[in-house]
């Protein structure tokens, strides 16, 4: 879309049509995550991005094309880096589905870091002030200030969890049987050349790739697939390139296109934490968030984004049944 005025008119049109949950019931067996509802028939994984916003873990409210705009912007990763490691997409019948193998998915996260930053209580900023300097098993080397880029970026992997993701290192992912060394090996490799290639079309595109996290599985024989998403603004951090050096030098954040603001809008508003029935988010917040996913995909992407104006969830159904899914 060209402008964001056109992007603003054209979400504030579509703001009710949104997808919150699916019930595809001849789909296969249901599973709901944070952001998908995740359906297995056969050896088929169907993975249908809906338009939920979490946090706090709870469902906040629906961003209109979110959905649409973590598959596609999944789709092009998958395609750009097809020749680093083979995707587990099968199919792409929706702009809001992907059908995927059925792999077994190893129980880590591998998570990559390109700058010593973050906020939470998990990140490596965090831990740097404290005075660690062994993060996930790699070292960080003395007087680096936040926001800085480290000299070769680090994988600091995590565990796998529903409830809290836990810092893990190489050494004891293998000691604890949760890869071989040799998968080990492999994925490292793999998730560093997937780094490197989004670093370098991110630059191309007026971005930096912060850091970001990966999913992999394998097949019954071994061989190894990149799944879940890839470099989407859910699972990575971006800067505006443009601006970064200067804002480092003068002790400035980046400048960033995030969602940060409108959890900020829960918390001052609710304990989102606690309360039952949560405050409706301003249209006009929601309105911004979806503009900024937008805007995120394309220079992500260096597409134009296709909204589709159609009931999202009637055109799922007629994609599927297409298809011959349904």
């Amino acid at each position: 879309m060209s402008s964001k005025e056109t992007r603003k008119q054209v979400i504030s049109n579509n703001l009710k049509n949104t997808i919150e949950e699916t019930n595809f019931t001849n789909l296969g067996t249901k599973k709901k995550g944070k952001v998908r509802d995740v359906y297995l028939k056969g050896n088929d994984l169907f993975l249908v991005t809906t338009d939920r916003l979490s946090a706090f873990d709870r469902v906040l409210t629906t961003i209109p094309y979110k959905g649409q705009v973590l598959t596609e912007t999944s789709a092009f990763w998958f395609e750009k880096t097809k020749d680093i490691v083979e995707g587990h997409i099968i199919d792409y019948p929706d702009p809001n589905i992907l059908v995927c193998k059925n792999l077994e998915i190893f129980p880590v996260e591998f998570v990559v870091r390109g700058y010593l930053t973050g906020t939470t209580s998990t990140s490596a900023w965090t831990a740097y002030q404290k005075g660690e300097r062994e993060f996930c098993g790699c070292l960080m080397p003395d007087g680096m200030k936040k926001n800085q880029a480290f000299e070769e970026p680090l994988l600091t992997p995590t565990t796998k969890s529903d409830i809290r993701d836990e810092k893990i290192s190489a050494k004891e992912i293998v000691e604890q049987n949760l890869m071989t060394e040799k998968e080990w090996q492999q994925a490292n490799e793999i998730v560093f050349a997937l780094f490197s290639r989004g670093q370098e079309i991110a630059k191309q595109n007026g971005l930096i790739l912060v850091d970001t996290k990966y999913e992999l599985g394998k097949d019954s024989k071994g061989k190894i697939y990149l799944c879940d998403e890839i470099h989407t603004p859910d699972s990575s951090r971006y800067w505006l390139s443009d601006s970064y050096l200067e804002n480092f030098n003068a002790g400035k954040e980046p400048k960033n296109i995030d969602k940060e603001f409108l959890r900020l809008w829960f918390k001052e508003n609710c304990d989102p934490y606690q309360k039952e029935d949560l405050p409706k988010a301003p249209e006009e917040l929601i309105i911004e968030l979806s503009d900024r996913y937008i805007q995120l995909y394309e220079m992500i992407t260096g597409k134009e984004f296709s909204p589709s104006d159609k009931n999202v969830k009637q055109r799922m159904e007629k994609n599927l049944t297409s298809r011959g899914y349904l």
